[in-house]
């Protein structure tokens, strides 16, 4: 991961919580309707890894909001 992005990371992750909170889902429910591992999941929100756009557009889609939403940060 690149060190220059890591904040933009977190804040990704933590916007990927929030919303996640929102909609009333564990980790583990959005992970699987992601079909991404838990594990991975986690990874994602803590902001440890870069995430593709195919992970994205799939979050997206089960949170059902817009990728705009996403990388609003604040």
């Amino acid at each position: 991961m690149n060190k220059y992005y890591q904040d933009k990371y977190k804040k990704l992750g933590s916007n990927i919580a929030l919303y996640r909170h929102r909609k009333n889902l564990t980790q583990l429910q959005l992970a699987e309707l992601a079909d991404i591992d838990r594990s991975h999941m986690s990874a994602i929100e803590l902001g440890k890894i870069g995430v593709s756009l195919d992970v994205i557009f799939m979050l997206c889609e089960c949170l059902e909001i817009s990728p705009k939403q996403l990388f609003d940060f604040r």
